[in-house]
């Protein structure tokens, strides 16, 4: 294998709900996609950071199903195309990276791939490329590589690496041990004796990482070989079969493979990298004015220091305080220390035990033609803000137990009701009878906005009963 004609197979990993990062990240939009250091999304930036020509091939993302639309729009935006793979249940990274390295062996087995997370955060992507072409030597004679990151303090909320003997005729190191997150003062050791941040960044031959998986975790590897090999094709998506994939035990690709094999390899690496596992992470990752507060949106502060405030809409204060976090969105508020942040994720089990439903969805609620937003609701009413993209055509549907009025306040509609279809302009209206069959759909070149009103015993979003969907729902 020649390293400098090796072009890397990149792989964006884009499990995970992100609940430490509630209000902001939810399971109808997981942090990984929200904007929450700039105008791209994490996922974006990642995508972007793999995209080098001349270092690599088509990206591959492994998603979930539910979130698989919102994968397509981001790639739009970013104008990058990738083969986009889709989950049908979680089964953490071990299964994950056993389709990936799968799906590369079909084209060679001795395809190099690197495994990347879609939440991460790195301050200099051309650092990074350069450290994958660093490892692509090692990982060509056989290694599984990792970034291994220069400690910038002793954190307690990553594992970390044992860097051993230098693998010969390279800038890397193999592995002597991988170890669970620490406390303060074993952290602080480990960093004394020169260990790494486990950045959770993997870069291996195909061939070798089956070979592994094979030797530690058999069943892991025929799942995903069963669930590739009887997968399909809808649209633009590979949809791994169901009843293969669930057959993969629950596991991550550390516990499965890394601190198993004896063939590990690690890369140092000293750009700035954070996973952004806490709204604490991402104050650390964030812009700071003179009184290390990051703030942004709707926000005015007075004698507030070294905290984080954000807030879409509705104008937030704070006052005398410091090392605080105060997230805002329409329909909930999060007020924590930033020092005990993480404990957030607890906060949503929580909420979910109780069934309350801002613990999982937005405000906003997204759908691969637009999306929906809920302005008021009561026992026999609902109102929602509708808008959908130019080309955007929600399915063919019928309600049971509702009728809906539809405003147009901007652009136009085509909107089928039974038999009929009409374009409906700004300011027009038109009326769905209970049980009438009806579909909206945006022919125009700017995006719809309607206001929808419904009327009627039950204004769940259950009552749907769907004959025709484009988006194969």
């Amino acid at each position: 294998m020649s390293e400098g004609s090796t072009k890397i197979l990149p792989v964006v990993m884009c499990g995970g709900s992100g609940t430490r990062l509630w209000p902001a990240s939810r399971d109808s939009m997981p942090k990984q996609f929200i904007d929450l250091l700039g105008e791209r999304s994490t996922f974006q930036t990642a995508v972007q950071r793999v995209t080098a020509p001349q270092v690599f091939l088509r990206p591959t993302i492994i998603s979930s199903n539910d979130v698989r639309f919102i994968v397509a729009e981001q790639l739009a935006q970013i104008g990058a195309e990738a083969d986009i793979i889709l989950e049908p249940v979680q089964r953490d990274s071990a299964a994950a990276i056993a389709v990936a390295a799968c799906h590369a062996a079909r084209h060679n087995p001795e395809t190099i791939v690197l495994v990347i997370a879609a939440d991460h955060v790195i301050d200099d992507p051309a650092a990074f490329v350069a450290s994958c072409e660093d490892a692509i030597g090692p990982a060509g004679q056989g290694h599984i590589m990792t970034l291994g990151v220069v400690p910038q303090y002793p954190a307690t909320s990553y594992g970390y690496i044992q860097p051993g003997k230098p693998i010969k005729n390279t800038d890397a190191f193999r592995v002597d041990r991988f170890v669970e997150k620490p406390n303060a003062e074993t952290a602080q050791g480990y960093i004394d004796q020169g260990f790494l941040w486990n950045s959770g960044n993997f870069l291996f031959r195909a061939d070798v990482m089956i070979e592994e998986l094979e030797r530690f975790q058999p069943e892991i590897l025929a799942a995903a070989r069963e669930a590739l090999e009887t997968a399909t094709v809808d649209l633009d998506f590979i949809r791994l079969n169901d009843e293969a994939f669930k057959k993969a035990p629950k596991t991550s690709i550390d516990y499965a493979v890394m601190e198993r094999t004896e063939r590990a390899g690690v890369v140092p690496v000293s750009f700035h990298w954070s996973d952004i596992g806490s709204w604490g992470a991402l104050w650390d990752a964030s812009p700071r004015d003179e009184d290390g507060n990051a703030l942004r949106g709707n926000v005015e502060v007075v004698e507030a220091r070294n905290s984080l405030i954000h807030s879409d809409e509705i104008l937030t204060t704070v006052v005398g305080l410091d090392d605080v976090v105060v997230v805002a969105k329409p329909d909930a508020v999060l007020v924590t220390s930033r020092s005990r942040s993480e404990l957030v994720k607890d906060l949503v089990v929580a909420m979910r035990a109780k069934a309350r439903p801002e613990a999982s969805e937005h405000h906003r609620m997204y759908r691969p033609w637009g999306w929906y937003q809920r302005i008021d609701h009561g026992t026999r009413f609902q109102v929602k803000r509708i808008m959908v993209k130019p080309g955007g055509r929600l399915s063919l549907q019928k309600h049971h137990h509702r009728a809906e009025h539809w405003v147009v306040v901007k652009g136009t509609a085509e909107v089928t009701v039974n038999e009929n279809v009409s374009l409906i302009h700004e300011n027009e209206s038109v009326y769905i009878p209970i049980g009438a069959m009806h579909r909206l759909v945006n022919p125009g070149r700017i995006p719809l906005e309607v206001i929808e009103v419904q009327v009627g015993s039950y204004t769940g979003e259950d009552d749907i009963i769907r004959v025709e969907d484009i988006y194969g729902r």
